[in-house]
């Protein structure tokens, strides 16, 4: 009969660090699984809330958005004005300067 090796004080703590080791892995990976799950419901949850809020409807958007083409309308205007009056200064200021005034 063949007997078996006693393994050594040495083999036996190799053998017990490499569980140490293995479980702290196992448990860094629940937690992760763990992480990743509560990321994926938060997810779910912000595309039903993303779902559940249609904002072309509500009044409150198309309030909005007349108003920001009535304010790009006038911001146009106002500019256009701007230099139709730049041209007028400038064609009095070039008959002033003709003029000998200036």
């Amino acid at each position: 009969m063949k007997e078996s090796k006693k393994p050594s004080m040495k083999e036996i703590d190799y053998i017990l660090e490499i569980e140490k080791v293995k479980k702290e892995a196992d448990q860094l990976m629940m937690n992760k699984l763990e992480e990743i799950n509560d990321l994926k419901n938060k997810i779910s949850d912000l595309e039903e809330s993303l779902k559940s809020k249609d904002y072309f409807e509500k009044p409150d958007y198309q309030f909005l958005v007349d108003e920001n083409h009535r304010l790009e309308q006038q911001y146009l205007e106002v500019k256009a004005d701007n230099m139709k009056l730049a041209r007028q200064i400038d064609d009095q200021i070039n008959k002033l300067r003709k003029s000998g005034v200036l």
